[in-house]
């Protein structure tokens, strides 16, 4: 480990994939088909409740889907991630399309330390990864203006995410890279919600991000057993 709570391996393991990040049909093939439907629930309750082009800093943006979605939609964007080559990636991706969005290599816990503030952060798929979720919801936390929101999602430790985000994705279908998820480090709910409290945060909304294979991608549900989003107000 190192930088607070980013661990090493983990930043090795997606840097490794950086030149396949948009691939739709690749290794990040999951993150393709859920990020739709992940952006549009931010989208609205951004725009709801901090209204349209506000500045939101997306935390572990990868090489940039949840970015550039945001930034199509009009958000002023910034994306931060600790991983040199898939920053790399995003910006090349991004380059020429003229979108607002500016990308940082970096971590959370060094910008906030330089005094950076937003209305809006976003750490989608990046708490199960880290190597202290409450220091890591602190530096989150220290990241937002008084009344900011922050999205996250994650994975529920429960029996049927082992089987189906961590055998079945990993090992029957091979959607993910072998070795992408520790199932140990998945959140329940209720614990997500407890230390968004002890980091001066309010869990005020949370839904499933369900899998449809009619849909051929992933739907809005009222079931937390998998995967699941949220969003919190700062205190």
């Amino acid at each position: 480990m190192s930088q607070g709570s980013v661990i090493d391996e983990e930043i090795a393991r997606f840097n490794a994939l950086a030149a396949h990040w948009w691939d739709a049909n690749g290794p990040m093939r999951p993150l393709h088909m859920m990020n739709p439907v992940r952006a549009a629930w931010v989208a609205a309750r951004v725009s709801r409740f901090r209204g349209a082009g506000v500045p939101i800093l997306d935390v572990g943006c990868g090489a940039g889907l949840l970015a550039e979605a945001l930034a199509k939609n009009g958000f002023a964007m910034t994306g931060l991630d600790a991983g040199a080559e898939v920053i790399g990636v995003a910006r090349g991706h991004s380059e020429g399309q003229g979108l607002n969005l500016t990308y940082i290599q970096g971590t959370a816990e060094a910008l906030a330390a330089e005094g950076a503030r937003f209305p809006v952060v976003t750490a989608l798929e990046i708490i199960e990864h880290v190597a202290n979720p409450a220091a890591f919801l602190a530096s989150l936390r220290t990241l937002l203006e008084p009344g900011g929101l922050l999205f996250l999602s994650t994975l529920n430790r429960t029996p049927r995410s082992y089987a189906v985000a961590k055998l079945g994705a990993e090992y029957v279908l091979r959607l993910l890279p072998v070795g992408t998820h520790d199932w140990t480090r998945f959140i329940k709910p209720e614990e997500l919600a407890r230390l968004c409290r002890e980091a001066g945060l309010r869990l005020a909304d949370t839904a499933g991000l369900s899998y449809s294979p009619l849909a051929g991608g992933f739907k809005v549900s009222r079931d937390l057993s998998v995967n699941y989003i949220a969003m919190a107000v700062a205190d």
